[in-house]
């Protein structure tokens, strides 16, 4: 099926972190202003046709009807077609997904994505995650996501022999990577005892094997390729993407080894991009858990089954690794502001095709860049986006 290339002409976010100083709306204005600055031959705003919003705003604050509608307004194009993305953790990738086919679909010309979450202004105890996480009232009861995904750690433990210190491998890559950019929640390295001796949370993990919860809003705009000259002379392009689901409860999961939906929407990636795992060149990958990156490595191609742990404590997806993994300081160190995690996940691969990352910039060989997300009751959704410098 013939679609018009989409290419990614701005990106840019706000620092993520206890943002109680700043509205939903200021964070979301901020992250727009990053991007039309981020524009090399200069962006007027009012050429925005469309925005695709990604929040949990609803789910989380239980304002439904708010959602998404007044984030144009806050960035000064209140008339323009918008429509709220809410699709669990991944919903700032499902809203680039989206947003890139309102583009390639030849509707329109010229969108903006945007992610935003305020995670910090209630509470866990009043009920803010534990409502995005409802579900059987019996299958589900005192379930957290620390508990959800422990069982994966333990799994993967017994059946690959992954040691609670290359899970902390993970926690000390990613915080080393977050010390580096300007942008993270966390900008401090940690060590593996560090990681070990923090208090315990739901066994096998402890604190420090946990992303914190975090204020933040990203953005990107996308256009049609055949324009992408009238903005940048270093456009990056959507190389292809790809979403899938899973059973939401742990008792209907065919594996504790892997993240099925994962798989699956990086096997269309793939697909749509025609390339393969060897050919990306980093990622920005779901790392909620020390665990989930271990899982995400292995379920998208980048490494054996069973040896994500081994790969991370190795160093395979350092900087300077084989491989390089969330470069931003990824979820664990930037932090998780749900609408905003994948914006800002792309924004970082945005970055690194164009040589711009600054101390965290790694080598481009292929010119493919890959993000991720998993998440909902269970991770019962993953997206996956790739991304190619390639002209």
């Amino acid at each position: 099926m013939a679609w018009n290339r989409v290419a990614v002409v701005g990106a840019g976010l706000i620092k993520f972190g206890e943002l109680f100083e700043q509205s939903y709306e200021q964070m979301a204005a901020g992250a727009f202003n990053a991007a039309v600055r981020a524009v090399d031959k200069g962006f007027d705003p009012k050429q925005v046709e469309a925005a695709f919003v990604a929040t949990q705003r609803g789910t989380l604050w239980g304002q439904e009807g708010i959602g998404g509608n007044t984030v144009p307004t806050a960035i000064g194009l209140a008339g323009i077609a918008c429509t709220r993305i809410e699709n669990a953790c991944p919903s700032g990738s499902d809203a680039f997904r989206v947003g890139a086919m309102a583009v390639a679909s030849g509707v329109y010309d010229v969108v903006l994505v945007i992610g935003v979450e305020k995670m910090r202004d209630k509470s866990t105890e009043e009920g803010l995650l534990s409502r995005a996480a409802a579900g059987h009232p019996i299958y589900t009861r005192g379930e957290t996501a620390p508990v959800l995904f422990a069982p994966f750690a333990t799994r993967h433990m017994h059946d690959y022999g992954t040691t609670r210190e290359m899970l902390a491998s993970v926690a000390v890559k990613n915080h080393h990577n977050g010390a580096l950019d300007p942008y993270a929640h966390f900008q401090s390295e940690i060590t593996v005892d560090d990681v070990l001796k923090s208090p315990a949370v739901c066994t096998p993990l402890h604190l420090l094997d946990c992303c914190p919860q975090t204020d933040g809003a990203a953005a990107t705009i996308l256009v049609n390729a055949e324009r992408a000259h009238e903005f940048t002379d270093r456009p990056v392009f959507v190389a292809g993407f790809g979403v899938a689901t899973d059973h939401p409860y742990l008792h209907e999961k065919s594996t504790f080894v892997g993240l099925k939906a994962t798989t699956l929407a990086s096997d269309r990636a793939y697909q749509m991009a025609g390339i393969g795992p060897s050919q990306v060149d980093m990622a920005e990958v779901h790392d909620c858990f020390t665990i989930t990156e271990i899982l995400d490595i292995e379920d998208l191609g980048f490494v054996e089954k069973g040896k994500g742990g081994v790969a991370s404590l190795d160093g395979e997806t350092s900087l300077t690794g084989r491989i390089p993994v969330n470069t931003s300081g990824g979820l664990l160190a930037k932090g998780h502001p749900i609408g905003a995690t994948g914006v800002a996940q792309l924004t970082e691969c945005w970055w690194q095709l164009r040589g711009d990352a600054g101390e965290r910039q790694v080598e481009i060989r292929n010119g493919y860049a890959l993000q991720h997300n998993v998440g909902g009751r269970g991770s019962g959704v993953s997206v996956v986006n790739i991304l190619t410098n390639k002209q």
